[in-house]
């Protein structure tokens, strides 16, 4: 099936505007600062402190080409058909990106770049494609095994401090290590930030009205589930619903309103699957 002109062009959008917005912090904050940066792009800065004859560019595109063969074997199609744009649009922009940032204060450009570039590769991924790199890895985790962004990138770019606090600068390391955190958590919060789901287990005596004021007032699903109290043995009604990040709150002050001894347990999600509440990305 064919997608609309409008959504392409979102989408390419979407990943050249990114792939800009990470090359600022790569080459205004990273390079200047003699950070290690994250990820392939970390990689290919690493390369490029060793040997400063090849263009961090060139690198980045060229360790690509066998993580995009992995691409080809486990992500979709069409997601690997918009990610080889995004490489290009991200080499390209890694080469004729070129900003001053004027701050000179390690840890605040190890945190400016951090939030920098999580803003970009949660951009590049909210897309329908990626920039290439560990991105791809990335979605390759999450959809198999359920990994979060920010965990498959922290854990990736482990490797990448440790080698160069031994063969560059262990100072540089550590003011990359700021960076990498702020990173993860920003894209984190980009992809899935206020549109993550939390579930709610509520346990009340006035269960009916809790339920018909969460359907009629939030108009969220409630499942009702029969239990038994562990101390008293008597049967209970369980009510078990999915909301967004916002609306817990509202939750929150209808149960109470309704039944002040209730119990309410929130908790957090990974991905949910739905028609109207879900929030797995479409890779």
């Amino acid at each position: 099936m064919v997608e609309p002109a409008r959504k392409i062009i979102w989408n390419l959008f979407l990943m050249a505007a990114g792939s800009v917005i990470c090359c600022v912090a790569v080459n205004g904050i990273l390079i200047p600062q003699k950070f290690f940066g994250a990820g392939f792009t970390g990689l290919s800065i690493l390369i490029y402190y060793l040997f400063d004859s090849i263009p961090v560019s060139i690198l980045y595109f060229i360790l690509n080409i066998p993580v995009f063969a992995l691409g080809w074997v486990y992500v979709g199609r069409r997601f690997f058909l918009y990610s080889i744009v995004g490489l290009v649009f991200f080499t390209a922009a890694l080469q004729w990106t070129q900003v001053v940032i004027p701050i000179q204060d390690k840890i605040l450009s190890s945190i400016l770049a951090g939030i920098i570039m999580g803003i970009g590769s949660g951009t590049i991924l909210r897309s329908l494609g990626s920039a290439g790199g560990l991105d791809i890895l990335s979605v390759i985790l999450l959809k198999r095994f359920s990994v979060r962004l920010g965990t498959t990138i922290l854990t990736f770019n482990s490797a990448i401090l440790i080698i160069g606090a031994f063969l560059i600068s262990l100072e540089g390391a550590l003011y990359t290590l700021i960076y990498v955190y702020v990173n993860s958590f920003i894209v984190d919060f980009v992809v899935t930030g206020l549109s993550q789901r939390r579930t709610v287990l509520i346990i009340s005596r006035e269960w009916e009205k809790i339920s018909r004021e969460i359907r009629e007032r939030i108009q969220r699903g409630v499942t009702h589930v029969n239990g038994h109290g562990g101390f008293t043995g008597e049967e209970i009604e369980l009510l078990y619903t999915v909301v967004s990040f916002r609306e817990v709150p509202r939750l929150k002050e209808i149960a109470r309103n309704i039944d002040p001894n209730v119990f309410l347990v929130v908790s957090d999600t990974l991905e949910v699957i739905g028609t109207r509440i879900g929030n797995q990305p479409h890779w």
